[in-house]
């Protein structure tokens, strides 16, 4: 059997996905299954072996002629079940356009005639974790398909593999640019693309830049995409320390590999958020306007710092009064959890907390 997964449009949404597509891999053994996504998703599974291959695609479906565009790719290849993750219309017609025999997908986006199993939203879709309505999706195709039932939802993992080579590599590089690596790597993610109300101040992440650059010694980067630039920018200005700046300017596999040798990743409601424990990375995410129960990252290397507001979860891209819940947060604050979080990190913990014992 030859399956087709439509993935996600976004960083956080893909890592999220995870789950769902060992889940599938485990239902169809034997199947060669491909994952048809944007290209920058090759930088997630670039080295998952649960999946066989990548179809990517560089412009969103947006016009008819996309649609037919990213059909006629699928298409060739004759496919026998597409399994359509997102809820839009488009990513189901283009799976109806690719001629593909099975089309499973939510009923959403008055999709049913163009899915041959349109599959109900769960009720408890609003209560639950992301993960779970992706792998909800992938237990209705085997039960129907199969007649069985064996998608555990007991411990799902959002793991990803890093190799060993792309590690090396990441460490050469960062060695190459002035890092000591017998020191603790710091990486801050400060942007956001998708909403301004989920960015922590540009100059609390400038203090946490000086207490982990000057104060603990340890080495800090900057990681972002290019619409995080300028936020980047008011960091460095901002901070005494001068961290290494890879705002825009590494892939999301050489991301990827970098979080992975690093110790651990401070950020906002982001991809990366979710990318960083996915590689094996402690992370401190920094939530404020958005549902943590909903899209905090689904790992124990993840810690979620918030404070409790009346106004919060709004889901609002633009706060229209003071951003309490992210101006409430103290730089103090996150730095003593980042030290709790890295208890097992013995060199960095001493070096780390003697500043905060000291008179």
């Amino acid at each position: 059997m030859n399956i087709v997964v439509r993935g996600t449009n976004w960083i956080g949404d893909s890592v999220m996905t995870v789950p769902a597509l060992r889940a599938l891999r485990q239902v169809f053994p034997e199947a060669k299954i491909f994952l048809h996504t944007r290209s920058w998703a090759e930088g997630i599974f670039r080295d998952a072996d649960f999946i066989d291959g990548l179809i990517t695609y560089d412009t969103p479906a947006t016009s008819l002629q996309e649609v037919i565009t990213q059909s006629r790719s699928i298409r060739a290849q004759k496919f026998d079940l597409a399994v359509v993750f997102p809820n839009s219309f488009a990513s189901a017609l283009t799976m109806r356009f690719a001629r593909v025999p099975r089309r499973f997908g939510y009923s959403k986006e008055a999709r049913g005639l163009i899915l041959t199993d349109p599959i109900d939203v769960p009720s408890w879709k609003a209560e639950k974790h992301e993960v779970y309505y992706y792998l909800w999706l992938v237990e209705e195709v085997e039960r129907i398909m199969l007649g069985t039932s064996n998608v555990s939802f007991a411990t799902p993992s959002i793991e990803l593999t890093v190799s060993e080579f792309r590690k090396r590599e990441a460490r050469e590089f960062l060695e190459k640019r002035g890092f000591d690596l017998s020191h603790p790597v710091i990486g801050l993610g400060p942007g956001s693309t998708n909403s301004m109300a989920k960015r922590w101040p540009a100059d609390r992440f400038a203090q946490i830049v000086d207490m982990f650059g000057i104060e603990a010694r340890a080495n800090v980067l900057l990681l972002g995409g290019p619409d995080d630039q300028e936020v980047a920018d008011l960091i460095r200005r901002s901070s005494k320390y001068a961290p290494l700046d890879l705002t825009g300017k590494t892939s999301l596999g050489d991301a990827a590999a970098i979080l992975s040798v690093s110790d651990l990743m401070i950020t906002n409601d982001m991809g990366l958020a979710h990318l960083a424990p996915a590689v094996g990375t402690r992370t401190l995410v920094i939530f404020g306007p958005t549902n943590e129960a909903a899209t905090r990252p689904f790992s124990d290397l993840a810690k979620v710092i918030r404070v409790d507001v009346e106004c919060s979860p709004c889901m609002l891209r633009e706060c229209p009064i003071d951003h309490r819940c992210m101006t409430r947060i103290s730089s103090q604050t996150v730095f003593e959890s980042a030290i709790t979080h890295l208890q097992k990190n013995d060199p960095f913990t001493t070096a780390a907390t003697s500043r905060l014992h000291r008179p």
